[in-house]
């Protein structure tokens, strides 16, 4: 039997093999996985600067874009003695021990497990209790266009500078925006995440024909602002990280003078590292000017006083201290009315699947089988979920009959296709009208 294909590079000083370096993991781009890492070793000393020092949870597509990955929290039992560890703890009650990244050997060799995208925790390994990022994850509904998103940004990185933190804006690699700010490491996650609800319904209030804080799909408008991306145990792409699309589109760090000119499709694998080296990076001086939360919490405690209570938690999160209820308006009860108020937002889950791409299809099949109900949706009653299972993720495609006559709303089916996710304890299987988003 030949022997497998490998490469072996040297990098910081240390061997690092590359096996299957011709495997091709962007089928349309025709990228291959020694492409991926090369890429990760020509933009290092940005993509470093971005997970430095923070537990980074390994989203490995080891057959490239075209599967689904699987998550993998605990570090790899074999591994180079070079690779260091720290110990987290979970919502679940859960510990485990994560990778930590600090030089270019130990990236490429991340990447050489399948990670395409880069994930880290918003701790450092010297306090991995208390966060020293907030992050601003800036979400659009279908349709909307770069512009808008931009606007809601600059809505987002005022609200921040009123409030004594420093915006850094980064493209998210796909539709969205990321602004980060920098905090001291002083605050638990749960402030952090307080601040940041207390920061989305700010923007709200300054912007609300564009800009939306519900937490429920049905109810969004505009581009939402995903407060909980600051909860504890989540991760977001970061900078310079390469993302699944079919063109290797990268989260790229922007100046703020030049988002308004840029097209998030210009920055990809093949483009972002002669840009960064004509350029410099973006974020360079990310790390220089970290700033207080005090600010934000402040107003989080005006808005509690006017009696806006907590915002929804995702749902395998503990029931929080005045929470508000964790029902989407959709399946709220009501002591009178409550067939009228189940009308206000009717819900159909149409296609669950492994893969965006044959959900979609189940969606156009739904279409074409009422076709007076389809042509009243508009961009926003099309909600596509990305669902993250224990190691995997998937899609739910859902409508909203919301704009849809009662004469012309068909009846609730069975999912076409209806994937049953592994390892999901039955009573958290999502099902039927009005699930969780």
């Amino acid at each position: 039997m030949a022997a497998a294909e490998r490469e072996v590079l040297e990098v910081c000083g240390r061997e690092v093999v590359v096996s299957n370096p011709s495997k091709v993991y962007f089928p349309d781009a025709g990228i291959t996985k020694l492409d991926l890492v090369r890429y990760y070793l020509d933009v290092a000393d940005g993509a470093i600067r971005g997970i430095a020092r923070r537990p980074i949870v390994l989203k490995r597509f080891v057959d490239g874009i075209a599967k689904a990955p699987f998550f993998q929290k605990r570090a790899p039992e074999k591994r180079p003695a070079w690779l260091p560890t720290v110990t987290l703890s979970f919502p679940s009650g859960r510990t485990a021990d994560e990778l930590v990244i600090t030089d270019a050997a130990q990236l490429a060799w991340i990447i050489n497990l399948g990670c395409v995208d880069l994930n880290p925790h918003p701790t450092r390994v010297e306090d991995i209790e208390h966060p020293d990022e907030l992050r601003v994850d800036l979400d659009p509904q279908p349709a909307i266009p770069w512009k808008q998103i931009v606007e809601v940004a600059k809505v987002a990185r005022a609200t921040l500078e009123d409030h004594g933190l420093e915006g850094w804006l980064k493209t998210s690699g796909s539709r969205g925006i990321h602004v980060y700010a920098r905090i001291h490491p002083r605050w638990s996650f749960h402030d952090v995440r307080s601040a940041a609800v207390a920061l989305a319904r700010e923007v709200e209030r300054r912007a609300p024909a564009i800009a939306t804080a519900k937490w429920w799909k049905e109810e969004r408008h505009g581009v939402f602002l995903d407060y909980n991306q600051n909860a504890k145990d989540r991760t977001v792409a970061s900078a310079y990280s390469v993302r699944p699309t079919k063109d290797a589109r990268v989260s790229m760090p922007l100046r703020w003078d030049e988002v308004d000119r840029c097209d998030p499709g210009d920055f990809t694998l093949r483009t972002v590292p002669a840009l960064l080296h004509a350029n410099g990076d973006a974020h360079r001086e990310i790390d220089d000017r970290p700033g207080s939360l005090e600010p934000l919490l402040e107003l989080a405690k005006r808005q509690e006083a006017e009696g806006q209570k907590d915002a929804p938690w995702p749902p395998h999160y503990a029931k929080q201290e005045g929470e508000a209820p964790r029902v989407a308006p959709s399946r709220a009860k009501k002591p009178t009315k409550t067939a009228a108020r189940r009308a206000a937002h009717p819900l159909l889950v149409i296609a669950k699947h492994e893969e965006k791409g044959p959900a979609l299809e189940g969606l156009e099949r739904w279409k074409a089988r009422w076709p007076e109900a389809a042509r009243h949706l508009g961009p926003d009653d099309v909600l596509v979920d990305a669902m993250r299972g224990r190691h995997t993720t998937w899609t739910r495609i859902r409508v909203n009959l919301r704009n849809v006559p009662e004469a012309d709303r068909p009846p609730e089916e069975a999912p076409d296709p209806d994937y049953d996710p592994p390892g999901m304890p039955e009573h958290m299987r999502p099902s039927g009208r009005g699930a969780p988003a």
